[in-house]
């Protein structure tokens, strides 16, 4: 597992999240921090997973086989977490309800994964890719902030505030992602030929049934062809789809604030939140910029 944990990390520092839902509810974000190990192991082992689901390799290095790195994915993702649960010194029941939100955080993000790995550009709508996100990102964002939020001792209504908010988070983060898969020049969505909103964006731009015929061509050309990448780049980075997607992102963004003010909280911390938020929801995106490679 510590092999995984060095050869899978983290590219930002979101285990804070749970910390930070804590701190609102009881000024003191330290109680929280097994489950920011829980969020952190969760998200090495769904990450491996995915990686084992877009068939093009996975990140393990010599040091460590495909088959441990599968083994230590299964203990990091379920075993492991269970077990920092059961350790914690609260009543069997709350330790009951936070084992319960780890079941429901696989069984949600997983579906949302399964929906994503079997996207169809052709039937593909806003809306659906949106369901998808909420699901494979806003899944396991809503289980870590719903998880804290029942740590705390917080209302039921409370609680199911933060879940609400935890899968807005997690539809901004999925956003996010998006973004900076083109940015690094890494191309993973095309590659692995991802339904994403972006693509949606691009689709409902499409004026004609034969524009559109030609975006899908070049999305089912992606996964093996440079140039249809190129293309497709292009088209994600047009102004009319960059115009609409920043519309849409900014709409999360003010919901996930609107939540926020809903939720009140310590002073303190609040403001913490605000900024993970605007962070993840920032239009990273131009259409003058170059990708680091297509």
């Amino acid at each position: 597992m510590s092999r995984l944990l060095r050869h899978q990390k983290l590219r930002h520092p979101l285990s804070v999240l749970p910390m930070m839902v804590h701190a609102i509810e009881t000024g003191d974000p330290g109680p929280a921090v097994p489950l920011s190990a829980v969020h952190v192991l969760w998200w090495t082992s769904a990450c491996y997973l995915d990686d084992l689901a877009d068939g093009h390799g996975t990140t393990a290095s010599a040091s460590l086989s495909q088959n441990e790195a599968l083994l230590a994915s299964v203990l990091s993702g379920a075993v492991v977490p269970i077990q920092i649960i059961r350790s914690l010194p609260v009543p069997a029941a709350v330790q009951g309800a936070l084992t319960a939100e780890i079941a429901t955080g696989w069984v949600v993000g997983t579906e949302g994964q399964l929906s994503d790995i079997d996207g169809d550009a052709d039937r593909a709508t806003r809306n659906s890719v949106i369901e998808a996100y909420r699901g494979k990102s806003g899944g396991p964002f809503s289980m870590i902030t719903a998880m804290a939020a029942l740590l705390s001792g917080a209302s039921d209504e409370r609680v199911e505030l933060w879940r609400e908010f935890g899968y807005i988070f997690g539809i901004l983060w999925q956003l996010f992602n998006d973004q900076e898969d083109i940015l690094s020049g890494r191309n993973e969505d095309l590659l692995n030929g991802t339904v994403t909103y972006l693509l949606t964006c691009v689709l409902d731009d499409a004026a004609t049934p034969r524009a559109r015929r030609e975006v899908l061509g070049w999305c089912a050309a992606a996964r093996n062809s440079e140039e249809a990448r190129a293309e497709l780049t292009r088209l994600l980075l047009a102004p009319a789809v960059l115009e609409k997607y920043a519309a849409d992102l900014d709409g999360f963004r003010i919901e996930a604030h609107r939540l926020l003010t809903a939720l009140g909280g310590d002073e303190h911390h609040v403001p913490g939140m605000r900024h993970l938020v605007d962070h993840a929801a920032q239009m990273l995106l131009r259409t003058h910029l170059v990708p680091a490679a297509v």
